[in-house]
């Protein structure tokens, strides 16, 4: 064998640069289903589910174009149960001249696989990925000497260097680089009304046997497996690109940051994991959200939202993970250290928007990023758990959760832990917004404009004990001035109240314990 090509379940590019000059003759595919990748976290029914299936039906393909593949599946007899033994074990068979891979998107297994071929003094060729716009490289020049890191100046680079939503003279088209003011509509007291449902994707007999393998193998692993119906290969992700433009897109700009109980598509997408598989390249969405723009299909700040998420936002937070780590994982600036309460692996909660969000993850290992950002994240930030905590649990539950996308989005979005690198201010809110947002406040008992009692919304309880817990700090930044100020109106009495209440929180597990009486 001249080469063997590495390809991990997150690299599934039928045109990646590792399979560039592959000889039919000479060149075989390794593939390998390891447990240690569903159990290094605890990893959800549904997540292990579409990374193994799109697997397989990616192997099928390669091999009905002629290429030899080598496949561990999971219940294999002599699976080692970590890439690093299967690697192992396919050279010591089959004595490879080189090894050849596209670069990992998690930094754990790149040291894995690395360590194995200098341990086993196989040359390992590491090449570009070239699925992502921008380049690892691209991103640490952008980054050199700058004392801030922020979406939007790394967001403006890539439109004008890609040519993207352009105006003639080479401007941001419609005169605004950014829509976000526009994306923040909620559906107000009447709800969403009568919601478009995404294309449909039954289980076919490969999926049906993933599954079936996932609810033995992993049975007390959390989620479902019922309501699995997620695109598994690139025709059924093409499809599900061109569902969502033409039935989805014209409302996602106003309300992408809405929320609606027991609706967990809304407007969105549902594209995250065929990008991050690789199953979907996201300069084909960008193109189709601009095409439809350009068309009159839809408005600007629609395409604008959509193109922000993935030309910026996406090809941001890769920068910064390749940047920062691997350090990066273990920041906790804020001195975080509670526990991740019990019910986000449950759904058992009383707060209407906590359980719901978790209840539908666990599911359909989906949420948006509002609920992701805004109610399980900001109520981890709230409370106070320990940042790598809440990283296993995202990295654990949701299908789209490749660290390179996920660590940075929790340890810098939603928990502010690495001190402002990635955002200026914590994403710090009382129920208050939630209440905008949503209906959950409808049908919760707890009241989001009251801090004490037991009816008092957790959410607002916890969110004058962070601020009075980090009351310090947050009097340095600016942007949170007002916030402070509005802290320091309450008086001994009441802070000491909020303090007692968000301790009974968290001594009873996260969860608002009722009185006595």
């Amino acid at each position: 064998m001249r080469h063997l090509v590495l390809i991990l379940g997150d690299q599934l590019d039928p045109t990646s640069s590792a399979l560039d000059r592959f000889d039919t003759e000479h060149d075989a595919i390794w593939m390998a289903e390891v447990a240690e990748e569903s159990t290094h976290v605890w990893s959800s029914k549904p997540r292990t589910a579409l990374f193994l299936s799109a697997m397989r039906h990616f192997a099928a393909a390669q091999r009905d174009a002629g290429r030899t593949v080598h496949y561990t599946a999971l219940d294999d007899a002599a699976n080692t149960g970590t890439l690093a033994g299967e690697l192992r074990r396919v050279i010591a068979t089959h004595r490879p001249d080189r090894l050849l891979m596209t670069e990992p998107g998690d930094w754990r297994v790149r040291e894995a696989l690395t360590t194995v071929a200098r341990e086993l003094a196989i040359p390992l060729d590491i090449r570009i990925d070239r699925h992502f716009v921008s380049t690892v490289e691209e991103f640490a020049a952008h980054a050199k000497g700058r004392k801030q890191l922020r979406l939007e100046f790394w967001y403006r680079e890539l439109r004008r260097k890609h040519r993207v939503l352009l105006d003639a003279d080479g401007g941001p088209e419609g005169g605004d680089w950014n829509y976000d003011a526009e994306n923040r509509g909620s559906f107000g007291r009447k709800g969403p009304g009568l919601l478009p449902a995404p294309v449909a994707f039954p289980p076919d007999a490969i999926t049906q046997e993933v599954i079936e393998l996932v609810g033995r193998r992993f049975a007390d692993h959390p989620g479902r497996l019922d309501a699995f119906d997620w695109p598994v290969t690139p025709e059924e992700a093409r499809a599900a690109l061109n569902d969502f433009v033409a039935h989805r897109l014209a409302e996602f700009g106003t309300y992408q940051d809405a929320m609606w109980t027991r609706e967990p598509w809304l407007y969105h997408s549902r594209l995250a994991a065929a990008m991050n598989l690789k199953l979907l390249d996201p300069r084909d969405v960008i193109a189709a959200a601009e095409s439809a723009y350009r068309a009159g299909r839809v408005p600007l700040a629609s395409a604008e939202g959509l193109i922000r998420q993935i030309l910026g936002w996406r090809e941001y937070v890769r920068g910064l993970y390749w940047l920062l780590m691997p350090g990066y994982a273990d920041h906790n600036a804020l001195g975080a250290h509670e526990p991740l309460p019990p019910f986000y692996w449950t759904g058992e909660v009383e707060m209407a928007c906590l359980r719901d969000a978790v209840r539908q993850t666990l599911e359909h290992g989906y949420a948006h990023h509002i609920q992701r950002l805004m109610v399980t994240g900001l109520y981890a930030l709230l409370l106070g758990v320990e940042p790598r905590a809440v990283h296993e649990w995202y990295l654990a539950v949701y299908v789209d959760a490749v660290e390179w996308v996920e660590l940075p989005n929790t340890i810098g979005m939603a928990l502010h832990a690495d001190g402002g690198i990635m955002a200026s201010k914590p994403y710090a809110a009382t129920g208050k917004y939630i209440d905008r947002m949503s209906d959950h406040c409808r049908g919760c008992r707890f009241d989001p404009a009251v801090a004490v009692g037991d009816d008092a919304c957790p959410f607002t309880t916890l969110y004058w004990d962070f601020l009075a817990r980090h009351e310090v700090r947050l009097a340095a930044n600016q942007r949170m001035a007002l916030q402070v100020k509005n802290l320091r109106r309450l008086d001994a009495n009441q802070r000491a109240a909020i303090a007692a209440r968000a301790d009974a929180i968290r001594a009873h597990g996260g969860a608002p314990p009722r009185s006595a009486g």
